[in-house]
Formats: C-alpha cells, structure tokens, sequence
C-alpha cells in the first residue's frame, strides 16, 4: 500500500509537471511565432517605405539591384534572419553572407515561388525549419527581382528549447523529490495501520488487552478509535463469557453431583427408595432445565429482535400483570395511580419482566404483606415499579443481585439462581433504559423498571400528570388501605 500510494503520488506529480511543460511550451512558441511575423512584417513595411520615400523625393530607383541593394545596406538583420536580393533569375547578395544561399535545392525552392508574394516553409536537413517569405520588386524598365527573408525557426526558437531543457531537469528532480516525501508521508500515514495489524497479531482468546495508541485528529485516528473501542466491547464480551461459563458450570455441577450421587446410591431393589430418588432427580432435572432457559433468554437478550416495541397502554398493562401476579402467593396485592398513556414497549417482555419482580418481593415477604404495582413518568423516562413490605435490599447489594449469578440476602427456602433480576435489567436494557432497586419507605424494597418514554397517544381525557403527582421517591407501606386494590392508591406518607 505505501508502494502504491508513493507511485500514485508521483504519478499525479509527474503528470502535473509535464501538462505545465506542454503547456507552457505551446503559449511561448505561439508567442514566438507572432514575434517571428511581427519581424517580417517590419522589414516588408520598411522595404515598402524605402520605394515610397524614393518615389516622394524624386529619384526613384532605377533598376530591382539598386533598390534592393540600398535596402540590405541600411538594414541590419536579427541573428535568425537572412535577407537575400533575387534578380536575374537567382541569389546576387545576401545579408549576413550564408552558405544557404547558395544550396541547390533552397534556391529551387525559392525559384519556384518568386514571382508570388507569401511565406512558405523550407526543411533544411543542415538548417532545420525555415520560414521563407517572398516579396517582389520591380524599378524602372528592368526586370522584376524579389526580396527573400529567411527566419531560421529553430534558431528562433533556441531560448525555448534550452527553458524546456531546464524544465526538464528541475521538473524531475522536483520528481524524485515528491516521490521521497511521498514515500515519506505514506509512511507516516499508514503507522498506525501497521500497529493495528501487529496489535491483532498479538491479541489471543487470552490476552485482549493490547490497545493501540491515537494519535492526531484524522480519518485513521478515527478509525484507531473505532477498532480501540471494539476491542473494549470484545474484552468485556470475553470477560462475561468467562465468568458466565464460569458461574454455569459451577450451578450446573451441584445439580449433576447431586443426580449421579444418588444413582450410585440408589438401591433397585427397595421400591420405596426408588421412588423417593425419582422424585428427587426430577425435582433437580426441572432446576436444571429452569437454569438452562434462564441462560438461553439471557443470550437471547443482546440480539436486535429481543423485543418487538409497540404502542401499549400502561393501565391496562398493569392491571393485568396485577391479575397474573396474585397467583404467585397470598399478598396484599395492591395497584397504584398510573398515568393514562401509551407507550412503545414490547408488552411480554415488560409482563415478564413485572412478574420477576413480583415472584422475587414474594420470596421475601410474608403472608399478607402488601406487594404493589404502580408507574409514573420522570422527565423523558417512564418508571414502572414493584414494591414490598419485605426487609428490603441493603445498599451494598443493590447492584450485586442484578449481575448474573449474584445473589444478596437470600430467603429460605429460595432455589434460584441469582438470574431472575439478571433478565429484568436485561429486557430494561433491550428497552433502551435499565433497573435498579431503590429502598421503599418506610420499609421494604422497590425495584424499578426505568425506560425511556416514547409516547404515541396522549391521554384523552386530562394532560399528562406531573412526576411529583406520579412518582414520589419511593413507596409507603406503612399505612392502613382499603380492601379493593384496584381502586385505592398505594399508601404515602
């Protein structure tokens, strides 16, 4: 790649300074050749005024030699000229004296067209190009003669050879120099891509720490910072693999150790015994089989088709988690004001995600302790909660018991596996939002699904109630209700 782009550069280098060189060769010769015809034209305006001036002062010339004669005397021509007086049929004089006058086949040539006036072009192989122009004479009685101007055009164009020559040379050092810097620079520019190729030759299933360094502000610091980024994402990825595999394999073993132990031991022949193992293998086999689709919903989380959002009405919502949840256990199950809105969410992810919390406040509160439901809009953000009377999550836990596997205060008689929180924050997290538990006031624990609010219907019959009417910073569990949970609002102190 640098190779390609030190000869692309140069490439388009060269190609710039050679279209100059043309360029600039085409303009000055053009100029040169009208300063060639302005010559010309200055020694015909001038043999014109000598036959003129002659004929004005009364003594005209009397013969073509004498005219042409007094006009070579009295002119002095440029070093790529040659004057030359024709008469009698040939060459008689010339100014300055050259040899060309006198070749046979120059002199054919000029014979040819004597008797017609124009400029005409003569190859010489010693002399190269020639502009030769004719003008005729004629004075008195004699016969008719010419004046012959010979511009050598090679000569003429001497100075814009060797300017063309120089160009040349400075041009292709200027090459070689643009070449080197390009090289150079396409170094310099591609750096960071040798690093990042070298940085994943280095980087094992077992050592992704390997970063590389940014530098500048360009397309390929982005890219550093791009490929950086992802190599975060994959050591975190790799890093909850581990520990994900880690933490099943070591929920799993129990289980199996369980199961092969009492196959060891179970005795075929007392029916009893068979009996009381079958129902014990069948009791772990549905703990595995829990554990199992736990950890497939929880991969399933992070692919793009986890949810299906769709306009949802919260109330109704709510009301039927309410109706599922009291199947759960005997609570005081209680639903609180919830705002008349529709959102966008995916209905059965949220109603798992409420009944994980419900099935979790159940495992830690007693008969008759109240458990509530209830929503309410923060800022751009729709908060939707499960409350209890239980003893409550103590602050060092409350992030712990939502990583996978991680498990606080655990209730007797509790067999999970420190998963269930693990899905509500991942079907939160899928919502574009997250889940935290708060303490409940002023007992108990509140757990709460925080999601961003993306309304498509305002309510139809009052404006959207304000957060400090909906939401207060957590539940009061410590005040007498009513019997109807459906028509009381949720206790506050």
């Amino acid at each position: 790649m640098r190779a390609r782009l030190t000869a692309a550069m140069a490439l388009l280098a060269g190609l710039a300074l050679a279209a100059a060189g043309v360029i600039a060769f085409a303009i000055e010769a053009d100029r040169i050749g009208e300063e060639v015809t302005r010559e010309i034209d200055q020694e015909l305006d001038e043999f014109a005024a000598l036959q003129r001036d002659a004929a004005e002062g009364g003594t005209p010339f009397t013969d073509v030699q004498s005219l042409i004669s007094t006009f070579l005397s009295r002119n002095v021509p440029d070093e790529d000229e040659l004057l030359i007086g024709w008469w009698g049929g040939g060459p008689k004089i010339r100014s300055p004296r050259h040899p060309l006058a006198e070749d046979p086949s120059f002199v054919a040539f000029v014979r040819e067209r004597i008797d017609v006036s124009g400029t005409s072009i003569y190859h010489s192989r010693e002399y190269g190009e020639l502009m030769v122009t004719v003008q005729p004479a004629q004075a008195g009685d004699s016969d008719s003669g010419a004046l012959v101007i010979v511009t050598f055009l090679d000569l003429a164009r001497g100075g814009l050879h060797d300017t063309i020559r120089t160009y040349a040379l400075v041009g292709s050092g200027l090459l070689i120099l643009v070449a080197g810097l390009a090289w150079w620079q396409s170094g310099r520019l591609l750096a960071p891509l040798r690093t990042l190729r070298r940085t994943a030759e280095d980087i094992t299933a077992t050592d992704l720490t390997q970063r590389i360094p940014e530098r500048g502000n360009d397309d390929l610091t982005a890219l550093t910072r791009t490929v950086n980024d992802m190599l975060d994402r994959l050591e975190a990825g790799f890093e909850g693999q581990r520990r994900f595999l880690d933490d099943a394999g070591h929920e799993l073993r129990t289980p199996l150790t369980v199961l092969r132990g009492h196959l060891e031991l179970l005795d075929v022949g007392s029916q009893e015994e068979i009996a009381e193992t079958k129902e014990l293998l069948l009791d772990e086999t549905d703990r595995m089989a829990r554990l199992v689709g736990d950890l497939i919903l929880l991969a399933k989380a992070r692919r793009p088709d986890f949810v299906h959002p769709a306009p949802t009405q919260i109330e109704p919502l709510l009301r039927a988690v309410l109706a599922k949840a009291r199947a759960l256990g005997d609570r005081d199950w209680w639903l609180d004001s919830v705002p008349e809105l529709t959102a966008m969410l995916d209905e059965q992810r949220i109603t798992q995600a409420l009944l994980q919390l419900a099935d979790n406040a159940v495992k830690h509160t007693e008969s008759d302790d109240a458990v509530g439901f209830g929503a309410s809009v923060v800022g751009g953000d729709l908060v939707l909660w499960v409350a209890d009377e239980g003893p409550g999550v103590p602050e060092a836990d409350r992030e712990l018991i939502f990583d996978r596997f991680g498990r606080g205060v655990v209730a007797a008689g509790d067999e999970g596996f420190g998963l269930g929180l693990s899905i509500v924050r991942a079907i939160a997290e899928a919502h574009g939002g997250t889940a935290r538990a708060v303490p409940a006031d002023p007992s108990g624990a509140c757990f709460e699904v925080v999601i961003p609010l993306v309304t498509t219907q305002a309510s139809a019959h009052a404006e959207a109630p304000s957060p400090e009417t909906l939401h207060p910073e957590a539940p009061d569990l410590g005040t007498q209700h009513a019997e109807s949970s459906e028509e009381q609002s949720w206790p506050r102190s």
